[in-house]
């Protein structure tokens, strides 16, 4: 009987991305190396000791394909998590067990896990396991090793038939034994075993006795078994945020103006307006509650508004529908700035799904050239006149939704003049990519394009700078600007 098998552990710390290539190749010239041992073994079939050498190489290669398939999976970036509570209770190690090894003996819980070994003799009917076999099975040593017929006592049911056709096959036929079933413990755990072995011949050719060399891979299979529940999940939550993103866009074609391009407002006898606005979105495609909006009303005046919501996907997508809604409603009815945005404040606060969101509200009279404004926590108008640019001052407003009905939002007034421009943003154009605080670096770098709006044709030119401007930067949230020109009164 050839002496017990033991496979020493040493400790694994997990490599850095940097230095995974290496390993790999370093794990393939082993498993090369490794096959050249074994060859060398197998042109002996009469020595004990080349049969118990081509064993270990078996498992060897084996252990090797596993450690390179999870260095390839570590490569690649895929996320192995332990398996949650539940979802593979029947190899789960038990209190005071890691790889079926009970505390105090050395267990590290390494995917390269115990190997243990046996020997049946046909013709003595003696049997020999190492004592990590013993380990493994969770067998006492006092209680001796277990017979052919004893063992599918200790194999699930299911791997019943694979353990019969194993050990028939290598009785029978001569075959080499390679195969996996689970068996449950004394303790009433289960383990997954791979085993390899081969018939060791007489010298007229019949089986005299059965080897094999046992490994746990209980834990290599559960690993695997995570990262396939993980690349599922990921696909899921892939085909689910699609989903997301093809409503959104259809609720945001949906909601926000029907016109694309430059829209001329003909001012009822006033000073026009040439009115062109864009989106611009996030950089991880994560959709918000922005909004503009340009709507000649039937005084003859023009609502000029933008917005944001904080949330992001459907819910955005559906509080937004309802607010630009309730604002067109109210600016058409005649409502103010001011007091529309303290409407809008209420409808916010009774909302289902309370939110925070920003405003800016702005009511044109062409024929006065008056623009009258109000905000909600809202960054002010930039005012571009004669190659120069300034922010307006802003009237008091919190944000939408921030406090009690009845809250007052002040109103100011500017009188435009023609070749003035007025540029509505959201915040999400000049914020920092950490999407915490608007830059006010942001701001500086709209009001220096200030002599390029000078130039522009239209209004459509000027959003087109804007975009050129900040279409490269990664934001954290999505974005909306409106340019306004004002033109000559007809």
């Amino acid at each position: 009987m050839p002496p017990p098998l033991s496979a020493d552990r040493p400790s694994q710390q997990p490599p850095e991305r940097g230095p995974v290539d290496a390993l790999i190749s370093q794990t393939r010239r082993l498993r090369g190396e490794v096959d050249a041992v074994r060859r060398d073994a197998a042109s002996d079939e009469t020595d004990p000791r080349a049969r118990w050498q081509r064993a270990l190489c078996d498992l060897a290669v084996h252990q090797l394909d596993d450690l390179g398939a999870h260095l390839g999976q570590l490569r690649e970036g895929v996320p192995e998590r332990p398996a949650r509570p539940g979802t593979a209770a029947e190899e789960e190690p038990g209190p005071g067990e890691r790889d079926g090894r009970p505390d105090g003996e050395g267990a590290t819980g390494s995917l390269l896990t115990r190997v243990g070994s046996a020997e049946w003799n046909l013709l003595t009917d003696e049997v020999g396991w190492s004592e990590e076999l013993y380990r493994i099975i969770g067998r006492p040593p006092e209680a001796g090793p277990m017979s052919l017929d004893e063992l599918p006592s200790l194999v699930f049911v299911e791997d019943q038939p694979l353990l019969t056709r194993l050990v028939t096959d290598c009785l029978v036929d001569g075959k080499p034994i390679d195969g996996e079933f689970r068996v449950v413990r004394a303790d009433g755990r289960v383990r997954t075993l791979h085993v390899a072995g081969e018939p060791v011949l007489d010298g007229e050719g019949r089986t005299a006795s059965m080897w094999a060399v046992f490994r746990d891979v209980s834990e290599l299979r559960r690993s695997e078994r995570a990262v396939r529940e993980s690349r599922e999940s990921l696909r899921r939550r892939h085909e689910r945020e699609q989903a997301e993103q093809r409503l959104v866009a259809e609720f945001r074609e949906a909601v926000l103006p029907s016109w694309r391009g430059p829209l001329r407002l003909a001012g009822g006898g006033g000073a026009p307006l040439d009115v062109a606005g864009h989106h611009l979105p996030s950089g991880g495609g994560r959709t918000g509650g922005d909004w503009y909006d340009v709507l000649e009303l039937p005084d003859g005046n023009a609502l000029l508004t933008v917005g944001d919501l904080t949330d992001h996907g459907v819910s955005a997508a559906s509080s937004t529908a309802v607010l630009l809604g309730a604002l067109r409603g109210l600016a058409v009815a005649g409502v103010r700035p001011g007091a529309l945005l303290g409407h809008l404040n209420q409808l916010m606060e009774a909302a289902a799904q309370p939110a925070l969101g920003s405003a800016l509200c702005c009511r044109y009279d062409p024929a006065a050239g008056t623009l009258h404004w109000a905000q909600a926590g809202h960054p002010a108008p930039l005012l571009f006149r004669d190659g120069t640019g300034r922010a307006l001052d802003r009237p008091e407003g919190v944000l939408l939704g921030a406090t009690a009905s009845g809250s007052a939002y002040e109103q100011a007034e500017v009188r435009l003049r023609p070749g003035d421009l007025l540029l509505l943003h959201t915040d999400g154009l000049t914020r920092g990519e950490d999407g915490l605080d608007a830059d006010a670096s942001g701001t500086q770098r709209l009001l220096a394009l200030a002599p390029g709006f000078a130039r522009a044709r239209g209004a459509q030119d000027c959003v087109r700078m804007v975009v050129e401007e900040f279409g490269g930067t990664v934001r954290a949230d999505d974005a909306c600007v409106v340019a306004v020109r004002v033109g000559d009164p007809s």
